[in-house]
C-alpha cells in the first residue's frame, strides 16, 4: 500500500474551500481533502482509504483561484486618503548598504564613492501597497540623497564626465513612470481653490530626486556638451509627459528643470517649444484634460519675454493658433492668469498683433458663462493697459461695442467688472481722444442700466456718466437727446404694429368662420402690450434731463459706501479638508527664483 501523502493545514483548507463550491475540482478532492482525520467514521472500509491515497497522489493538492478585483484597495485609499502611487518598478534588490560620508573620504576615492550613492538613489522602494517595508533602506536612500544635493550645490569641480549618464540614469529611474488614472470624475471640473490635489505618495524619496537634480543642472561645473548625449529629445519627450501629474509639488520641481533646460541647451529649444504646442493642441482640440497647462504657460512667459526682435513667424503663428484657442477650454479658470500674461507679453513685443488678438477675443467671448465673462474681461483690461493710441483706434469700435453688452448685463458681476474701466485712468485718456465715436456706442447701455436691480450698479453708472459729462459737455447731450429721440421712435414704432394688428383682428372677425375657428382656440388676438405693461415702460423710460449736481452727489454717495463694505468674495462650500493633504502643500518648500527674465533668442 503506498503511503499516503501528508496534507498541510494549507492543503486542507484550500480543499475546504473548493469542496464548497460546484466546480469539478472541489468533488475530485472531496475524500481526500476535505475531511480531517479526526473527523473520519470508524466505519470507513480500507478500501476506500486505499482510493483517497491513490487520487491524492495522482492529483496535486488544489490551490485556491486568484480571483482579480475590479476595485483593487489602492484605488480605495487614492479616493479616501488623496494619495496615489504611480506604476514604479519597484527593484529586487534593495537591500541597501550604509556608505561612508563623502566628507570623510579622500579625494582619490570621492569621485568613486559619489557614483555609488548616485546609484543607491537608483534603487525604487514600494510606498504605497506596504508603506512599513524596507523602513531601514529607505532611510539609508534618503540619507544619501540628502548628502547627494548637500555635496553638489556646496562643493566644485565634483562633475565629472563619469557623472552625467549615472545622474541621468537616477533622475529618469525615479521619475520616468506611468502616472495613475485621474482621481477625479470624468465631467467633473478641477477647482483649485476647492478640490483636494491627489499627493504622489512616494514624494519622501521624488523629492530628494528633484532636488539633486535641479542643484545638478545649476552647478557651475555642469557642460552641456557633455549632459547633450544623455538629455536628449527623449528625455524631454518623457519629462514633458510628467506635467500631467496631479501632485501640484512635483509640477513646482518639473516647470524649474525644464526651464532650467531650455536655457542650457540650445539645440532642444526649438523641440521643447514645438511639443508643447502639440500638449496644447490635444489638450484644446482632444481630451480638454491636463494637470500641467498652468506651469506650461508659466514657463513660456518667459521664454516669450525672452524672445528677439522682430519676432519670428513661427511665434506669431503659436499665439494666434495656440494660446489664443486656449480661451475656449471651459477649464480656463485653472491657467487664465499665466495665459493672459503670455498674451500681454506677445503684445509688449509687436503691438502690430494688437488687432488679430483682440479680435480673436471678441470671437471666443462666451455667451452664457458669466464667471468666464470675467476672465475676459480682466484680460481685456490688461492689454488695453499696453496698447498704443493707434492700435487702440483699429480695435475700439468692435471693442466697446462688447463693452456695452457687458454693461447691459443682468449678471451684476459681468456689469460691475465692465463699469471698472471706468476706473483706469488710461483708458479714461484713450475714450477721451474719441470720445465722439465711443461715447455713442456706450451711452445707451448706461442710460438703460440706471435701473439696475442691483444697488452697487448705480453708483457706478453715475460715475461713468459723469464722466462723460466733464469730458464733453455738448457731445453728452446730443447722446442724451439721440437717446430720446430713438426712445420716442420706438414707442411710435410699437404703437403702429398694434395698431396694424388690431385693424387685421377686425378684418378677421368680419369673415363668416371667424366664430367657428375662434371658439376652438385656432384664431388669438396679436400679442398686444397690456395697459400694465405700457405703464411699466412708461415709468421705466423717464427722460428727465440729468444734471451734473445730481451725478456728483449719486457717485460721492456710492463711493462713501463702498469704502465700507467688504470686497466680494466667492463664497466656497464648507467641504471637510483632508488636514494631511493641506500639511503635505504648506511644508512643501519651492524651488528658488526660477523664471528669470534674461534674453533668451528664440
Amino acid at each position: 500500500m503506498p503511503n499516503m501523502p501528508k496534507l498541510t493545514k494549507k492543503d486542507k483548507g484550500s480543499g475546504k474551500e473548493k469542496s464548497a463550491s460546484k466546480s469539478g475540482a472541489g468533488k475530485d478532492t472531496k475524500d481526500g481533502a476535505e475531511n480531517p482525520p479526526n473527523d473520519k467514521k470508524k466505519t470507513e472500509k480500507p478500501a476506500a482509504a486505499a482510493a483517497a491515497a491513490t487520487a491524492a497522489e495522482s492529483h496535486p493538492p488544489p490551490t485556491q483561484i486568484s480571483r482579480i478585483n475590479p476595485l483593487p484597495e489602492t484605488l480605495k485609499l487614492r479616493t479616501e486618503r488623496r494619495q496615489s502611487s504611480s506604476r514604479f518598478n519597484i527593484s529586487q534588490n534593495r537591500e541597501l548598504q550604509k556608505l561612508p560620508l563623502l566628507k570623510d573620504t579622500s579625494p582619490t576615492e570621492r569621485e568613486e564613492l559619489f557614483i555609488q550613492k548616485i546609484n543607491q538613489g537608483a534603487v525604487i522602494f514600494d510606498f504605497l501597497k506596504d508603506p512599513l517595508s524596507d523602513l531601514k533602506y529607505k532611510e539609508v536612500k534618503r540619507a544619501a540623497l540628502n548628502e547627494l544635493v548637500e555635496y553638489v550645490t556646496v562643493n566644485r569641480g565634483v562633475i565629472s564626465d563619469g557623472v552625467y549618464p549615472v545622474a541621468v540614469q537616477m533622475f529618469a529611474t525615479n521619475t520616468f513612470r506611468t502616472l495613475p488614472p485621474s482621481s477625479s470624475l470624468s465631467n467633473a471640473e478641477f477647482d483649485p481653490e476647492e478640490d483636494e490635489p491627489t499627493l504622489e505618495a512616494a514624494w519622501p524619496h521624488l523629492q530628494l530626486v528633484y532636488e539633486f537634480f535641479l542643484r545638478f543642472l545649476e552647478s557651475q561645473d555642469f557642460q552641456a556638451n557633455s549632459a547633450k548625449k544623455f538629455i536628449d529629445q527623449a528625455f524631454i519627450l518623457q519629462l514633458l509627459d510628467l506635467f500631467d501629474t496631479e501632485d501640484p509639488r512635483e509640477r513646482d520641481f518639473l516647470k524649474t528643470i525644464l526651464h532650467r533646460i531650455y536655457g542650457k541647451f540650445l539645440g532642444l529649444r526649438a523641440y521643447i517649444r514645438k511639443q508643447i504646442n502639440n500638449i496644447f493642441y490635444r489638450f484644446i482640440f482632444e481630451t480638454e484634460k491636463h494637470n500641467g497647462i498652468a506651469e506650461l504657460l508659466e514657463i513660456l512667459g518667459s521664454i516669450i519675454n525672452g524672445f528677439a526682435l522682430p519676432l519670428k513667424e513661427e511665434h506669431k503663428v503659436f499665439l494666434l493658433k495656440v494660446l489664443l484657442p486656449l480661451h475656449k477650454v471651459k477649464t480656463l479658470n485653472v491657467y487664465h492668469p499665466q495665459l493672459a500674461y503670455c498674451v500681454v507679453q506677445f503684445l509688449e513685443k509687436d503691438p502690430s498683433l494688437t488687432e488679430p488678438v483682440v479680435s480673436s477675443l471678441l470671437k471666443f467671448w462666451p455667451k452664457v458663462h458669466s464667471p468666464k465673462e470675467v476672465m475676459f474681461l480682466n484680460e481685456l483690461e490688461e492689454i488695453l493697459d499696453v496698447l498704443e493710441p493707434s492700435e487702440f483706434q483699429k480695435v475700439m469700435v468692435a471693442l466697446f461695442r462688447q463693452l456695452a453688452k457687458c454693461v447691459s448685463s443682468s449678471h451684476f458681476q459681468v456689469a460691475e467688472r465692465a463699469l471698472y474701466y471706468w476706473n483706469n485712468d488710461w483708458i479714461i485718456s484713450l475714450i477721451s481722444e474719441n470720445a465722439s465715436t465711443l461715447v455713442p456706442l456706450v451711452f445707451p447701455a448706461l442710460y438703460q442700466s440706471k435701473e439696475h436691480w442691483n444697488k452697487t450698479i448705480h453708483g457706478l453708472i453715475y460715475n461713468a456718466l459723469k464722466l462723460f459729462m466733464e469730458m464733453n459737455q455738448r457731445l453728452f447731450d446730443e447722446c442724451t437727446q439721440i437717446y430720446k429721440t430713438k426712445k420716442q421712435t420706438d414707442k411710435e414704432k410699437l404703437r403702429n404694429r398694434e395698431e396694424a394688428w388690431t385693424k387685421v383682428l377686425n378684418l378677421a372677425k368680419g369673415n363668416l368662420q371667424y366664430e367657428f375657428f375662434h371658439n376652438q382656440g385656432g384664431i388669438e388676438g396679436p400679442l398686444l402690450l397690456s395697459p400694465d405693461d405700457s405703464a411699466s415702460g412708461a415709468a421705466s423710460d423717464d427722460l428727465t434731463d440729468i444734471d451734473m449736481e445730481k451725478l456728483k452727489a449719486e457717485a460721492k454717495e456710492v463711493q462713501r459706501k463702498s469704502g465700507k463694505e467688504k470686497p466680494l468674495l466667492r463664497r466656497k462650500s464648507e467641504l471637510p479638508h483632508d488636514g494631511s493633504t493641506l500639511k503635505a502643500l504648506e511644508n512643501h518648500r519651492r524651488p528658488e527664483a526660477y523664471l528669470t527674465s534674461s534674453k533668451e533668442s528664440g
